[in-house]
């Protein structure tokens, strides 16, 4: 099976939350189940079901990061050598055929916002890789393709 890249911070954030999941939530959750229990009658019992759900959801969310943590390669950029080249977990700074200043790291899918982190799956990621500074990149998009240049890569 192939491992899915993750940097450290996306890795750390992930830990950090199964942690409050499993050491906050789950007890603040068995208090609200026990508190619906007492209130009487489960089958009409609106706060018992809804503790019930949000159980459902949270225990959810705690298998969902456990396997994203156990199948992901966790990478540390800083420990790569720099090769002046676009790399996984490298930022980069481009600007567009507008003269439009844009700034992007290469992350994995679990990390990716859409905004300023990209996953190294999606187009533009994929036609960056292996590129350099002052290299020119073009990408498919669903309006047309657009066109960057490279202007700087932070490792």
């Amino acid at each position: 099976m192939q491992k899915n890249p993750m940097t450290v911070e996306g890795a750390k954030k992930l830990r950090e939350e199964l942690w409050h999941l499993k050491h906050e939530q789950r007890p603040k959750i068995s208090k609200a189940i026990a508190e619906a229990r007492a209130l009487g009658d489960l089958k009409e019992n609106a706060e018992y079901h809804a503790a019930k759900e949000w159980q459902g959801l949270t225990e959810a969310r705690i298998r969902d990061i456990e396997y994203k943590l156990a199948n992901a390669q966790v990478i540390d950029i800083k420990t790569l050598p720099y090769t002046g080249r676009i790399v996984f977990g490298v930022t980069i700074e481009l600007i567009d055929v507008m003269k439009k200043t844009c700034t992007y790291q290469l992350v994995g899918d679990d990390e990716a916002d859409g905004k300023d982190k990209i996953s190294i799956y999606s187009p533009l990621a994929r036609a960056l890789v292996g590129k350099a500074i002052g290299d020119y990149v073009e990408v498919q998009t669903p309006h047309g393709i657009d066109e960057y240049e490279i202007v700087k890569i932070l490792h």
